[in-house]
Parts: C-alpha cells; structure tokens; sequence
C-alpha cells in the first residue's frame, strides 16, 4: 500500500475518532436544574403562624428524566411518620392529604438540592421536617449520588471494590474517632454514650466521601445531623478506582 494511502486511512480513522468525541456527553459541564419551591397553608386557615403549612422546594432535571422521578420518589418517602405507612403517589397530592388532616402548628418541610457535581456524578441532599405538634419536630436527611454515564444512583456496593464494604466501614469508624477527637468541650463519656453507627447517607463529594447522620443517632438531638469526612487516600484499595474525583 503507498504511502499516500496510508495516509488517506490515518486521517479518516483520526477523522471518524474526532467526530465520534463529538457526540459524547460532557460531563465536565454541569447538568442543568430547575428549581421549583411552595408553601401552602391548610385552606380556610386564618390563625396566622398557628395555620398548618406544606413546604416544598426542589429541583427538576428535564435532560435526566431517571434523576427527576428518583428525586420525587426519594422525598415522598421521607414524608413516612411510621415503617407501615403509606407514600402519596405525587408531591402534590401529599400536601393535600397532609393538611386535610393536620391540626393547628402541623408543618412539613421536605426540600432536594444539588450538593455538588463532579467527574459525572451528581450528588443531591435530601432534608426534611415533619411536627405534627410534640416537643419538637422529625428532621431528616439523606443523599443521592448519581452517575450520569451510567443514568442510575450509586449504592455502596457499586461504590465499593468486591469484598471491601468492612475495610470501608473500619475507616469510617477511623474517622469517626478523628471527629470526636476534634470536637470542642465535650465530655469525658461521650465516645462510650455516643459510640460509632454504620449510616445510610453517604456522598462521594470532591472533597471526601461524606457519612451523614440523623439526630440522635450519634449525638444528642441538640447536635443536628452530624457530617464525617473520610479522605480519598484512605479509601486507596477500597473504592472503586473510577470513583476517586480526576481518575474518571
């Protein structure tokens, strides 16, 4: 074959290579979010700050319609007050059979943010309160760590490498110790009263693999929903290569 030709098939495949580039996703840029937010009183309701209230606010992702309905899914279980209770099938229609039945001062509160975005994932923070008049409101919380390349969410078990969920959990236990190490004025029994827990909220921030907790799980209630980082390198062997922020 003459060189010429050999020539003419390199810039056709280099050709096909770049227009191929072309149609690949970018991930670099960030998925777009809309953002959508209400509040409602009970109607009827003239009471003022005593009116029961529905508040919402939310984020649609129209080019990720998978992300959009799992977001929706995910707060609509957090509206649950008992394990047996049942899930409104919109946002919509939970605010109407919540304040059909709520009494002066009940209030939610039921909110979905972006966290952050990096190397294809996006990660939501889920946040919660429900008062349904006792001493104090339910808060809760929770993360959604999706993959764009793949269109789903991230368990554990797909963040880990196969056989490593305990060497996962023994450096958060690590970290935990580092933390309440660093925390100020606390006292002398606090890691025997409040000792280490595994969590289902987790987040693969660029920054660290973030373990949050919901009151009273770790802490006294008066703490909130404490957050423990477990830097990258500690997780060397552990999580998936692809899933460290610049290795993707």
């Amino acid at each position: 074959m003459s060189f010429l030709k050999l020539t003419a098939l390199a810039c056709a495949a280099l050709t096909l290579g770049a227009c191929s580039s072309l149609f690949q996703p970018d991930y670099h840029k960030p998925l777009q979010a809309k953002r959508e937010a209400w509040e409602h009183i009970k109607p009827g309701c003239s009471s003022g700050a005593d009116c029961p209230l529905v508040n919402v606010d939310t984020v649609h992702f129209a080019d990720e319609p998978q992300l959009d309905t799992l977001v929706q899914q995910r707060l609509l279980q957090m509206t649950r007050n008992s394990p047996d209770s049942s899930v409104a099938p919109t946002l919509q229609a939970y605010e109407q059979q919540f304040l059909n039945r709520a009494a002066p001062r009940f209030s939610s509160y039921l909110q979905a943010k972006v966290r952050e975005q990096h190397d294809g994932l996006v990660i939501i923070e889920l946040s919660s309160y429900l008062d349904e008049g006792g001493a104090h409101g339910v808060p809760g919380r929770g993360f959604i760590n999706w993959s764009r390349p793949l269109h789903k969410e991230l368990t554990l078990q797909d963040m880990l490498l196969p056989g490593q969920e305990a060497a996962f959990w023994q450096a958060a236990e690590e970290a935990h110790r580092g933390w309440v190490n660093m925390l100020a004025d606390r006292p002398a029994s606090f890691a025997t009263d409040w000792p280490f827990k595994k969590t289902p909220h987790i987040a693969l921030t660029y920054g660290g693999v973030i373990l949050k907790y919901d009151v009273l799980t770790i802490t006294p209630y008066a703490m909130g929903h404490p957050e423990i980082k477990i830097d990258y390198p500690r997780l060397n062997g552990v999580l998936r290569p692809e899933l460290f922020p610049g290795r993707g």
